[in-house]
């Protein structure tokens, strides 16, 4: 897509500090942290969202989690993690541009939600 902030991390028009790239994915440090340790895993294939996805993608998506471990591990969340898939407007997705918030680095990461 031609105005996406992500496809134009892709094709280098918007700089990022990449720690990972393949011929079918890419990962690069989050702008915004909420953690030490903080980055996005992202398909190349422009795909708007996690419900966008079908059966052409599973390939592509077991890649992707498959590569999560393996690069949180590289980071050095050793003990832990969290990934995060926001999916739409009303599951706080800001980019449409499927990706996979990794997020760790601390002793722990604080409840996602708080129960009341």
């Amino acid at each position: 897509m031609e105005n996406c902030i992500f496809c134009k991390i892709i094709r280098g028009e918007i700089p990022a500090t990449k720690i990972h790239e393949d011929e079918d994915t890419l990962a690069f440090l989050d702008i915004h942290p909420v953690a030490p340790v903080h980055f996005l895993l992202i398909p190349k294939l422009h795909i708007a969202t996690l419900g966008d996805v079908d059966v052409q993608h599973q390939q592509l998506l077991g890649k992707m989690l498959w590569l999560v471990p393996r690069l949180a591990a590289s980071q050095g969340c050793t003990d832990g993690f969290r990934t995060i898939i926001n999916t739409g407007r009303v599951g706080g997705q800001e980019v449409f541009h499927l990706h996979i918030h990794v997020i760790g680095g601390k002793d722990r990461l604080p409840a996602m939600i708080h129960h009341g």
